[in-house]
């Protein structure tokens, strides 16, 4: 991609008052036209929003949505259907074992509502604090006792496929475990044991780093700095790792974009936190310096693959080896075509990217060359994303950023007529993380609380 450096982050203040426009249009245009009985939305198809069941993972998007539009609006009325949603709809995500998406559905939910709380924008309720405290407390313990261990200590987080599976996407669920760990809660297992949620967080983060990420050091054939493998395959007979696979991906030893993205932002969100605590806090498990080495490693080297293997407007293919991607020629020194004939793009990898192109600019420090490489190259993405022919206008179509992918192998996604790959849909995802970006970026612009997921916690910044 090519990082447009003397882009100020004024400049994108038109763009996003027009984005929250028409999000707004699309969350009532939603909420007054899809059926829930179906299930929760996921993604369009044909411009309408249809479920897909594999695991229920988008619901807390969808209503999470509401609640950032009034936090970037103060519309009331926004507020209110994510308030009224969230308390009648998402109590099965807390208790779900099923998944391993808590920090997505509830975080986006409840750790929303509990934040604007803490800022004082919403007034101050005891009840209602304890009801989404609980519901975060619970929500965390319940993801960390998805555990496998592995051969010489450690473990992780299992994937719905089972203990014998990692994904690259938990690390940015990991948040659930930070919100309930600081509320002061653990996980109780067989024998009353009690086990630390910020423990498993950092184990998980240290066995994604390592075997879901690649720095180039000669792994395997296919090793270089910041490719990452959707799923890593464990031997549950011995706990040792086997292989990189792909479930979304076009394999094991390409890297499906958007697994790289919930890395690049999972573990600049995770230093974040990680520097609101104490250095005792963190000593138990290593100690702070070697922590954040492994945190800092994995964010650099993802946000690295992604500048370098991204198109020159920031938008990605939907994975870095995808078998026909040759056909476009160097695709990285031309923009992306998402209605190209050979490979789709996915804006929902470019999107969540690029929140962590910005967190990690600002953890650096935008008056340090690096720091300043990534935010720029976040704003590069974001303002590109804002535009066409990202951002969906058509007041018929349910979705907000248009071109997204679920899942390219199953061949779930929308054709339409006269394009031979899918474009033109939206994702629930994509959704809400595109009006995830355009806040952060808002609050940067206004000067106004750092948003974090861990604002949700008294005193959190």
């Amino acid at each position: 991609m090519k990082i447009r450096e003397s882009l100020k982050i004024q400049d994108l203040q038109p763009g996003l008052e027009r984005f929250w426009k028409f999000s707004g249009e699309k969350i009532e245009r939603i909420a007054g036209e899809y059926d829930p009985a179906q299930g929760s939305p996921v993604y369009t198809w044909a411009g309408k929003y249809t479920t897909r069941g594999w695991t229920e993972w988008t619901q807390g998007f969808q209503y999470g949505s509401a609640i950032l539009q009034y936090d970037a609006t103060g519309e009331e009325r926004f507020l209110e259907m994510g308030r009224k949603d969230t308390v009648e709809q998402m109590a099965p995500h807390v208790s779900h074992f099923g998944v391993h998406d808590h920090g997505f559905n509830n975080v986006s939910t409840y750790g929303n509502l509990l934040r604007l709380m803490n800022e004082g924008v919403i007034p101050e309720n005891k009840w209602e604090r304890d009801f989404y405290e609980l519901a975060l407390k619970v929500s965390g313990a319940v993801q960390a006792k998805r555990w496998a261990t592995m051969a010489g200590g450690g473990g992780y987080m299992y994937s719905f496929n089972g203990p014998h599976s990692l994904f690259v996407d938990t690390i940015r669920t990991c948040r659930a475990l930070a919100v309930s760990d600081r509320l002061g809660h653990t996980l109780m297992d067989e024998g009353d044991q009690s086990i630390s949620l910020l423990g498993r967080l950092i184990e998980h983060g240290r066995a994604t780093a390592k075997y879901s990420i690649y720095y180039g050091e000669g792994r395997d054939a296919y090793d270089e700095w910041g490719r990452t493998t959707h799923e890593a395959i464990f031997n549950r007979n011995d706990g040792n790792f086997r292989c990189p696979n792909a479930q979304q991906g076009f394999s094991g030893f390409t890297t499906w974009t958007r697994g790289l993205s919930w890395a690049m932002v999972g573990f600049p969100e995770e230093l974040e936190f990680l520097r609101t605590l104490d250095d005792a806090d963190l000593e138990p498990f290593g100690g702070r310096e070697e922590v954040e080495a492994v945190f800092l490693k994995a964010a650099r080297a993802t946000c690295d693959w992604f500048i370098k293997n991204t198109a020159l407007d920031g938008i990605t293919y939907w994975d870095g080896g995808a078998p026909q991607l040759y056909q476009l020629g160097d695709y990285t020194a031309k923009k992306a075509d998402p209605y190209n004939s050979f490979e789709p793009v996915d804006s929902t990898a470019a999107a969540i990217g690029a929140q962590g192109l910005l967190r990690l600019g600002k953890l650096l420090g935008e008056d340090t060359e690096d720091g300043k490489r990534y935010f720029q190259a976040g704003l590069t993405s974001l303002e590109t994303l804002l535009g066409d022919p990202y951002l969906s206008t058509d007041p018929e179509h349910h979705g907000l950023l248009l071109h997204s992918i679920y899942h390219r192998p199953n061949g779930w996604d929308y054709i339409p007529e006269g394009q031979s790959v899918p474009c033109g849909e939206s994702s629930m995802w994509g959704d809400y993380h595109i009006r995830e970006l355009a806040l952060y970026v808002q609050r940067l612009i206004e000067e106004k609380p750092y948003y974090a997921f861990f604002g949700c916690l008294k005193g959190g910044k």
